[in-house]
């Protein structure tokens, strides 16, 4: 039975690099994957992108109003025909060429109802899925997609990363220009003004510190 798993943690938890290694893993095995991510994250454009350095293109974008499930059967059917192409007709291999797994990056930019969608490529279409990404915020709230994952996934799985403390960090802080703001808009990638966005994963006792107590 194909499976939704949620794999999540704070910024620089690693995520980015643990799914390009999963795509490794099946690749190694003669395996196909598809990997997308949410149009939205512009930070490398069409690209998965690890703090190691490594870097993958991947197969789709999903824009916000997309219907995931429709892009996924698209791409499923391309790489069955790509195989096609490739293959003798004869060869038995051909017609058993399939997606081994759909990864993706970013799964807090995805809307509610394309976790739906997902849910559904897993379930109704048999194709298993992994989904990374991270689970609140600036301001300690929920994604939309990240609060639908963690309600519909088969399995949970927590990256652990530290705060500067070296305890464990939960939340993820924005800083603009190398200041803390707590305040603007859920999603801001690259530029939220003339200044440079950059996160920081913290702690609890560090980010109540940081926002003078504030959680919201």
């Amino acid at each position: 039975m194909a499976k939704l798993y949620f794999r999540y943690g704070a910024m620089n938890s690693g995520k980015s690099t643990a799914l390009l290694q999963a795509a490794y893993n099946y690749e190694e095995r003669g395996q196909r994957v598809l990997l997308a991510k949410p149009a939205v994250d512009t930070k490398g454009a069409d690209e998965i992108s690890s703090r190691l350095g490594v870097n993958r293109t991947v197969d789709f974008l999903i824009g916000a109003t997309d219907n995931l499930r429709t892009l996924v059967t698209q791409h499923r059917e391309r790489v069955r025909q790509d195989a096609a192409q490739t293959l003798l007709p004869e060869d038995p291999a051909a017609a058993e060429v399939d997606v081994a797994c759909l990864l993706i990056d970013e799964a807090q930019f995805l809307t509610p109802t394309q976790v739906d969608d997902l849910l559904r490529v897993v379930v109704e279409d048999g194709l298993p899925a992994l989904a990374y990404g991270i689970r609140t915020d600036f301001q300690t709230r929920a994604f939309p997609g990240s609060a639908r994952l963690l309600e519909l996934a088969h399995s949970l799985e927590e990256l652990k990363t530290i705060c500067r403390c070296g305890r464990k960090a939960l939340f993820n802080a924005r800083l603009v220009g190398g200041a803390f703001v707590f305040d603007g808009d859920q999603v801001a990638i690259d530029e939220l003004s003339a200044d440079r966005v950059t996160y920081e994963s913290m702690c609890a006792e560090c980010y109540l510190r940081a926002s003078g107590g504030r959680l919201t």
